[in-house]
């Protein structure tokens, strides 16, 4: 077991709190989201662990060489949870910089560095991003629509559309915030936490308010590894989702870039067929998680 391997254990070991609330029976006008990321570090100069579940049959796929420990929570789940594969930290020239993120320049070296929308520009030409959560499976396609969909002999059988993207929502969106990439959630327990959003309205009419549903979808600098994924999908009050997306290449923006690293540990979920399996294969080393209450939002 690697140094690296070692101390990030001692720090699960030590530190970890995360919430655990996995979706299992909801009704068509909610969404339960599979959990809270949890956020972990000792020092304002060391790595910044944050923690993300997802269901068994979950699309995220390790990186190459990406180690992973089993872990179980206080219910006796078991996680395979695949550790960051930790990179040295570049230090970064910076210049000069408009502080509205739509417009953010950097010129370091004369050279000029992209926007936070112009990084994420790649995704356009990517195919959709998908999460899945027990009962509903979420599809968002890049500056296009995101949809919460039930699937059976794989065929649609329910769908509710969470919002199409708004580019002049988007576009006042930062033009009121001065900063939108310096945005911090405040449901986060690391308040430092930047995201770059997206404005997604006109969705399916929703049952309880008579209003369209709509979704704000937060890009974040996810620290590791090179692969974008859904990291969370939350209802924050009747028919209003905010949708968190890992997006590795905006940590090439200066505005996403800080003192204090942030690093991803995604958990999948073992099925409890294959516990067996791959305890087998990681010579049965576990650890337990230490698991608080969720908070609750309104719905």
């Amino acid at each position: 077991m690697g140094i690296a391997k070692t101390f990030v254990i001692f720090v699960f070991i030590l530190l970890i709190s995360s919430t655990i609330n996995l979706l299992k029976g909801v009704a068509a006008d909610q969404i339960i989201t599979s959990s809270s990321g949890s956020t972990f570090g000792r020092t304002s100069r060391e790595p910044r662990y944050n923690i993300e579940f997802h269901s068994s049959d979950s699309v995220f796929h390790p990186e190459n060489g990406q180690e992973s420990v089993i872990m179980k929570n206080k219910d006796g789940i078991s996680y395979n949870c695949y550790l960051p594969i930790k990179e040295e930290t570049k230090t970064v020239k910076t210049g000069a910089y408009m502080q509205n993120s739509s417009n953010a320049l950097l010129e370091s070296d004369k050279k000029i560095l992209k926007t936070p929308d112009e990084l994420l520009d790649v995704l356009k030409d990517e195919p959709c991003l998908y999460r899945h959560e027990g009962w509903w499976s979420y599809e968002l396609c890049y500056q296009k629509t995101l949809r919460q969909v039930h699937v059976e002999d794989e065929k649609v059988v329910q769908e509710f559309v969470l919002g199409q993207f708004d580019l002049e929502a988007t576009s006042a969106y930062n033009e009121k915030h001065s900063d939108a990439s310096l945005q911090k959630d405040p449901r986060s327990k690391d308040a430092s936490q930047r995201y770059h959003a997206h404005q997604y309205t006109n969705g399916t009419i929703c049952d309880l308010t008579d209003m369209p549903r709509e979704t704000e979808v937060r890009y974040i600098c996810s620290g590791t590894g090179t692969q974008v994924v859904i990291g969370s999908i939350k209802e924050i009050s009747s028919c209003k989702y905010v949708a968190t997306v890992q997006a590795p290449m905006l940590c090439k923006h200066p505005m996403f870039q800080q003192e204090r690293p942030a690093l991803y540990i995604n958990c999948i979920e073992i099925r409890a067929e294959n516990e067996d399996v791959f305890e087998e294969n990681q010579g049965r080393t576990q650890i337990t998680l230490v698991t608080e209450e969720p908070e609750q939002f309104a719905t």
